[in-house]
């Protein structure tokens, strides 16, 4: 309120005048500070961004410069580099078993560094989260980079073997993919612990609702940004109360899946992760599920091939297509040496045919058992679904949580301060199983 309007106020008035407009600009000013900001040089992160960048460029060049192993040691999960700069040091914590990760993704190291250490400031995300790290995310949004503690980081590093050998089980995992851990040191500050992630909401300038879902209800509502505003807010369970993920037959896919990264969870003794979701509306042209020969053969070659990228980005590629009309040929003159036409070409025996197709069937269960789909043709495939007339953006996030004794005894406190409601610190067991039931109801 300013002072002009205080002193027009009349005396009966006044009080309750200037009471409501305190409630009002206090309001406008929480909603300010949530949302993307540029980190430029008059920001308070800058100097810390850039040293991150310079760091991050470098960590990865020495990925460029030294060959991936195909197989990695203990040595490999163990490794720690560090890397000296002018006014810091960067220490990068199993190098060679991120990058892998990254090569498994299809992310070659040339784009992850040109995308960490372009030219473009950074930006800062501030949430209504109760975290108490801080958000970055690269010009384009499509890495996260999160500090975490060393408790967290060291979770994740004693964790890692067993979390790579889950997303090689399970390609399509929704689980968030780490994609780096390193340690910053500046003299005469604390050092800061980061890493980096691949963007479950990527890219986002379509969507138009994000939820951080816990299957609970206490401290699960938050209030929806202002009518036009272009602050972005992350709701929460009671927020989505209402409405349902519309999947139709990629619905059991989904309920699958958040099964399979549920229970490796539960196995790890971890509780309070949260599962990110987001929509958007679908385009008249994307909602045409009419697919060329060539797109289905190019969204199959990305959801069967390990290694070589399921999450390449999503437009099909010249000489991919010139690969699927070679592959068709090839495909129609061995389907005519099979009926015995072609005028006089070698048809196949029979026990080449049988071999063939204990191969595919072999492939075909393969596939089955690690509950892989047909990926959209899309940037960030594994975390997009497409519905009928909605695209979802799903990720599992935040899995550092482990149910020891003070969650247990926080746990006990909860039960008596809200008797009859659910809230978020429960045993991993009840934790899984709350989450899959709150997909299995909220989706059809």
């Amino acid at each position: 309120m300013n002072r002009t309007e205080m002193e027009m106020s009349g005396p009966g008035g006044n009080r309750r005048t200037r009471t409501v407009k305190r409630k009002v600009w206090g309001g406008l000013r929480q909603w300010k500070l949530l949302g993307m900001f540029e980190i430029d040089q008059q920001h308070e992160f800058y100097s810390l961004t850039c040293m991150m960048k310079e760091g991050l460029c470098a960590a990865v060049q020495n990925t460029i410069d030294n060959p991936i192993p195909n197989e990695f040691s203990e040595d490999d999960y163990k490794l720690e580099v560090t890397q000296i700069h002018k006014d810091f040091r960067m220490e990068t914590f199993a190098g060679p078993v991120f990058a892998s990760l990254r090569r498994s993704l299809g992310m070659s190291e040339k784009e992850y560094q040109h995308s960490l250490s372009s030219e473009g400031s950074y930006l800062q995300f501030i949430s209504n989260s109760k975290s108490k790290a801080d958000f970055f995310l690269t010009n384009d949004k499509r890495f996260f980079l999160k500090t975490q503690n060393r408790r967290e980081v060291r979770f994740l590093l004693s964790n890692l073997r067993i979390y790579m050998e889950h997303l090689e089980k399970f390609p399509h995992s929704l689980l968030v993919k780490f994609l780096g851990v390193h340690r910053i040191r500046i003299p005469h500050r604390r050092k800061k612990y980061f890493i980096v992630m691949q963007s479950v909401f990527y890219p986002d300038e379509r969507i138009n609702a994000r939820y951080d879902i816990k299957g609970c209800e206490v401290s699960r509502w938050t209030d929806p940004a202002p009518e036009g505003s272009q602050v972005i807010v992350v709701l929460k369970d009671l927020n989505f109360e209402g409405q349902f993920i519309t999947l139709d037959h990629q619905r059991p896919w989904l309920l699958r899946q958040v099964e399979i990264d549920t229970a490796f969870l539960r196995e790890l003794n971890v509780l309070d992760y949260s599962l990110l979701l987001a929509h958007q509306p679908l385009h008249q042209d994307e909602r045409n599920h009419t697919l060329s020969f060539a797109t289905l053969i190019m969204r199959t070659k990305k959801s069967v091939t390990t290694g070589s990228g399921p999450a390449v980005p999503g437009a099909v590629l010249e000489e991919d297509l010139t690969e699927v009309n070679v592959r068709t040929s090839q495909s129609q003159i061995t389907e005519t040496s099979v009926d015995g036409g072609g005028g006089g070409g070698d048809s196949l025996d029979q026990d080449e045919l049988s071999d063939r197709a204990g191969a595919e069937s072999a492939e075909l269960r393969e596939f089955q058992a690690q509950n892989r789909r047909l990926l959209p043709n899309f940037k960030n495939p594994l975390h997009v679904i497409d519905g009928p007339e909605q695209r979802y953006f799903v990720g599992i996030i935040d899995i550092f949580t482990v149910y020891g004794f003070k969650k247990r005894l926080e746990h006990l406190w909860k039960r008596l301060r809200h008797p009859g409601q659910t809230f978020s610190t429960v045993s991993p067991p009840e934790y899984c199983q709350r989450l899959c039931q709150w997909v299995q109801d909220h989706s059809k």
